[in-house]
């Protein structure tokens, strides 16, 4: 298995398997409302694809780090954990959810990569035993992201295989921190959290391998992506 890194949007390329990461916070909200009972997260790019769903989904998102004015909720992870969760949930988000919507365009199987299903998602990839996965980071505003860089390096550490020199580079600058929370911290989209109150957000972000929920993309169209827990791989309980 040879594995390959995307820093940001611009450089992600098509791949029999994908984890796309935005740790802070998309992927991680995903894996978060998965696990509280949602049975199914629909990503979008825009708010307006996210109001039309109102009424068959509850409805999540952010800019500027902000709920959206009349959603249900933001895009935090800690806020969704917290939820009773049932049924469909809508999100749009400034960069994950676009980056999930153009992996799920491009790639075979797409899952949902933050720190907390570390563990889930290596272990469901292994599985799936593919000749290249690529890891796609969000990045912020198409820019590199130190927080989706050092997720992608605790994965290519993870997944063993070869790798191609972005996978070195983001391996070796994992291995530059004495924690997640370290490497989290450091980073602009920590930053603009806090800035905002949601600290509580980076203290989730942070926390390694804590949920067995596997995020996976299981319907796609032109504007949006569906992921559920692969139940196979994972318990959202």
């Amino acid at each position: 298995m040879e594995v390959t890194v995307a820093f940001t949007p611009s450089e992600a390329r098509s791949a029999p398997v994908a984890i796309a990461i935005d740790v802070i916070r998309a992927t991680s909200t995903i894996s978060a409302a998965l696990a509280a009972g949602f049975e199914s997260v629909r990503c979008v790019a825009e708010i307006a694809d996210a109001r039309a769903l109102a009424g068959t989904a509850r409805l999540a998102g952010e800019r500027g780090c902000v709920r959206v004015d009349g959603f249900d909720f933001g895009n935090s992870p800690a806020e969704l954990a917290a939820a009773s969760g049932a049924g469909a949930l809508a999100l749009t988000t400034t960069n994950g959810t676009r980056l999930l919507v153009a992996a799920a365009a491009r790639c075979e199987r797409v899952y949902a990569g933050c720190l907390a299903n570390l563990a889930a998602v290596t272990a469901a990839v292994a599985r799936d035993a593919p000749e290249r996965v690529a890891l796609l980071c969000a990045g912020a505003d198409g820019a590199f992201a130190l927080d989706d860089a050092y997720t992608a390096g605790r994965y290519v550490q993870l997944l063993g295989g070869s790798r191609d020199d972005s996978a070195v580079a983001a391996a070796t600058l994992a291995t530059r921190f004495e924690s997640a929370r370290a490497a989290l911290d450091r980073s602009r989209s920590a930053a603009n959290l806090r800035r905002v109150g949601l600290e509580a957000d980076v203290d989730w972000c942070a926390r390694e391998s804590v949920l067995d929920v596997v995020p996976v993309v299981v319907s796609r169209d032109r504007a949006a992506a569906t992921l559920a827990a692969d139940r196979g791989r994972s318990s959202a309980g």
